[in-house]
């Protein structure tokens, strides 16, 4: 019977995708070209906290300093990776490494307490209890403190909030856009149903931002296993992760919440200091990467250069994993050619059918050397991936179809050993509370099992 109204669930949700499939389906560009179309002469751009940027020179003794013990060439990555997303590098940057809800929410909120000018955020989801209802309350203090609130919300991730929450923002004087409502009417010329806005950030006063996988909603309102000394599995909440950016790079996050208010062809909004100068806070060097589903899928070119060019490991921690062939293939060429590829995959997910789809690849991945491991106990909802111990990405970039295709991501990505090194041990924390997959023991999974898998696979495009 429970068989039975899976597939019947997956015969409705068919019909949706035959709705949207009226429209030519996108695919995802070939990358492994782009090796081949670097020019000698081509190298990465520094920029600095004046906006300037650095010398070829200065540019590759600097990426030289960052890892003076490390047998990788650097620069031919970063040169590549520029060449492919267009995104340069940036100088000077603080960045702190958050994890779970909790930390985020109290950093978070910690920062727009201290709000003199304005707050925007971006979020795909805002709901309306516990947490949420907190963070609304903050917002509409502030905003009648005089601090102006600008908040983006997606319709289809919000769909469950109910309309008197968003009113009472509005009523409390907060600005609020809807990204692409569902409801036709809002915006019939352009009425883009399957395309949202997955991105979560947020700009304080123009000189703190935030970024990564935690959306504004009470699964948040407890933490995972993640470095707790308590092993108990009593009331546990969402394993995620967000990063906190100061200095230069947050202009760059406030240029794409600008970008996606303008995108949506609202009311301006009212006149700030959006842009204030930033003086470099830090040494670490980041890349500000986001992609939209009209755009060059600078995200995907970048996770799939990283993982081509990865001379010793690959460490990812994903929620959602329904790559394209060319993932699969650098993830197992990568494990064939000997590197120290590894995964952190949900044991538990939200989202049923699509962690049956990424399973469907286990066999091949397996048997290839990649490791496999499934997060216990908690949802996992983290989007992290840290490379030969010194290419770092945190965002909302999901490894599947829907964010490459479909959605408007960000990632942000760092070049520095020492963070690397902290990405290194969040990632086998992540390992710790995880059970591993072997060939062995997938080998012997049920026939409902593969059952699943299958049928999710056929609908990979939309998931």
């Amino acid at each position: 019977m429970r068989h039975f109204l899976y597939v019947r669930a997956l015969i409705k949700f068919s019909l949706v995708a035959l709705c949207f499939s009226l429209s030519a389906c996108a695919s995802l560009p070939e990358v492994r070209y782009l090796k081949t179309s670097l020019q000698p002469q081509d190298s990465a751009t520094i920029q600095t906290a004046s906006g300037t940027a650095l010398s070829k020179q200065k540019t590759e003794s600097l990426l030289a300093q960052k890892l003076r013990s490390a047998k990788i060439d650097l620069p031919e990555l970063v040169a590549l990776e520029e060449a492919a997303t267009g995104s340069p590098l940036i100088a000077g940057n603080k960045l702190t490494l958050l994890n779970d809800g909790p930390q985020t929410m109290s950093a978070m909120m910690t920062a727009i307490k201290t709000a003199k000018d304005h707050v925007n955020l971006e979020t795909y989801i805002f709901g309306d209890e516990g947490l949420g209802e907190e963070f609304a309350d903050l917002l509409i203090q502030k905003q009648r403190e005089g601090v102006q609130i600008n908040v983006i919300y997606d319709s289809i991730g919000s769909i469950k909030t109910k309309p008197e929450f968003f009113q009472r923002l509005r009523d409390g004087g907060v600005n609020l856009l809807e990204y692409n409502p569902v409801n036709p009417f809002k915006r019939m010329i352009s009425w883009r149903l399957n395309n949202r806005d997955h991105r979560k950030i947020l700009i304080v006063d123009g000189m703190i931002a935030f970024t990564g996988g935690i959306n504004i909603t009470d699964d948040y309102s407890s933490s995972s296993l993640f470095r707790s000394r308590s092993r108990s599995r009593s009331n546990l909440g969402w394993r995620d992760t967000h990063i906190q950016v100061e200095g230069p790079a947050v202009a760059s996050l406030q240029w794409l919440f600008m970008q996606t208010w303008v995108s949506q062809k609202t009311d301006d909004l009212a006149a700030r200091k959006y842009f204030p100068p930033l003086k470099p806070v830090g040494d670490k060097i980041v890349r500000v990467i986001a992609s939209t589903p009209d755009g060059d899928y600078e995200i995907y070119k970048a996770y799939i250069l990283a993982m081509q060019e990865a001379k010793l490991s690959i460490h990812i921690t994903n929620s959602y994993f329904v790559p394209d062939a060319q993932m699969i293939e650098a993830l197992t060429k990568a494990a064939q050619r000997g590197l120290d590829v590894k995964i952190v995959f949900p044991g538990v997910s939200d989202a049923g059918l699509v962690m049956h789809a990424g399973r469907s690849f286990y066999s091949q991945l397996l048997t290839s050397g990649v490791r496999i491991f499934e997060l216990q106990a908690s949802v996992l909802h983290a989007k992290t991936a840290v490379i030969d111990g010194y290419w770092s990405t945190v965002g909302s970039t999901n490894l599947d179809m829907r964010s490459f295709l479909h959605n408007s991501e960000v990632n942000l990505i760092a070049l520095d050993q020492g963070f690397g090194s902290i990405m290194e041990n969040a990632f086998n924390e992540d390992v710790k509370n995880s059970i591993e997959v072997t060939s062995e023991k997938w080998e012997q999974r049920p026939f409902s099992d593969r059952l699943h898998e299958w049928i999710a696979r056929r609908f990979e495009y939309w998931l």
